[in-house]
């Protein structure tokens, strides 16, 4: 049962977020902010997770304090259901065409964050999300899931589209790191011994 329950309360934000890494990709998602929640939806529909997210956050001060902490809500989910790693395949990429936009995604649950986010968008803002904010929601994935997540967006005109292959790629790259290699049984990704 690789599953995590996360309850979040700062002074800025409070989130109720639950995630099974082995679901059918239904999710239930209520942010306040609509583009985000898209995002949210498509990222559990092309993960394959079953995700529910009740977030409230400062939004009559930004958008900013709630798409992060979502980010690191959701970073420590997926922490918490892997449990001890063993058996994963730890690393996966994807790459998603969508219309004119080819977008890239690389994640690697090797227990080091780190995030590198190449998105070269236009617009300020896409429907009520200002895109400065999807770079501080895989920063707060990353730290908090201690995962190295790599995002790329190779050509494309529309601002709306590169997110969205941005968020569908990093679904997809994440859902096959989490995966379940049988031939690894119970062994640990990493000659380390820790990740």
């Amino acid at each position: 049962m690789r599953r995590a329950r996360i309850d979040r309360r700062t002074t800025e934000t409070q989130i109720r977020l639950s995630i099974d890494l082995d679901g059918r990709g239904r999710y239930e998602v209520r942010t306040g902010i609509r583009f985000f929640d898209h995002m949210l939806e498509l990222f559990a529909r092309h993960g394959g997770f079953d995700l529910t997210i009740a977030a409230t956050g400062d939004l009559d001060v930004d958008a900013h304090h709630t798409v992060e902490d979502v980010g690191i809500a959701l970073g420590e989910a997926v922490l918490q259901a892997l449990g001890s790693k063993r058996g994963i395949n730890r690393a996966g990429y994807f790459v998603m065409p969508m219309d004119e936009t080819l977008a890239v995604a690389a994640v690697d649950l090797s227990g080091r964050p780190y995030t590198v986010v190449d998105l070269p968008v236009r617009a300020a803002k896409v429907g009520d999300l200002p895109t400065e904010l999807v770079q501080d929601f895989f920063e707060g994935f990353a730290s908090a899931a201690r995962a190295n997540v790599h995002v790329k967006v190779l050509y494309g005109r529309s601002s709306h589209h590169q997110i969205e292959a941005v968020f569908k790629a990093f679904a997809r790259a994440l859902r096959v790191a989490c995966a379940k290699d049988r031939r690894l049984a119970k062994m640990l990704p990493s000659t380390k011994g820790l990740l």
